[in-house]
């Protein structure tokens, strides 16, 4: 079904989006050595609230329409911050990623963007490749708790 705009009005739209963003971060925790991390702590009011906005990413198999993937950012000026990307695990390698990364791009260049910042965990290999596979470069790094290093990353067109 592809890629479509939410809006997160609905509770069951603001639902699905949580539910897989559990799935997904739970899989990245385990890859950056927090196994045993407490759950993000949004919900409905936090996600509305967040001033992000949202791809999401519907798949076209099984369970049409199934929210599988999503995007949030924020946009000051001409910067935009990609705040969260989140793949179902059951549909990781699929390119879903890659697909809403190379959207959200290309919208927010038509509409003069020229700086995208995002911070993922170094340890995140798939995620770091992803980035770098679009001309992000590394700029920054910190270590947010023992063993685990935020590295942000920054494409400047």
């Amino acid at each position: 079904m592809g890629i479509t705009k939410l809006d997160l009005q609905t509770n069951a739209e603001a639902l699905e989006l949580l539910a897989l963003q559990a799935a997904s971060y739970r899989v990245e925790a385990e890859r950056v050595g927090l196994a045993e991390a407490a759950p993000l702590p949004d919900g409905i009011a936090s996600l509305r609230q967040s001033g992000e906005r949202f791809y999401g990413f519907l798949s076209d198999d099984a369970t049409p329409g199934r929210l599988v993937g999503a995007v949030s950012w924020t946009r000051a000026g001409c910067v935009v911050t990609v705040c969260r990307m989140m793949v179902h695990p059951d549909y990781f390698r699929r390119g879903i990623a890659r697909a809403l990364l190379k959207q959200l791009l290309a919208e927010q260049r038509r509409q003069g963007a020229s700086r995208f910042v995002v911070t993922t965990a170094a340890a995140n290999l798939p995620a770091i490749a992803l980035y770098e596979s679009f001309g992000f470069m590394p700029r920054c790094s910190r270590t947010i708790v023992p063993c685990v290093v935020m590295t942000t990353l920054e494409l400047v067109l």
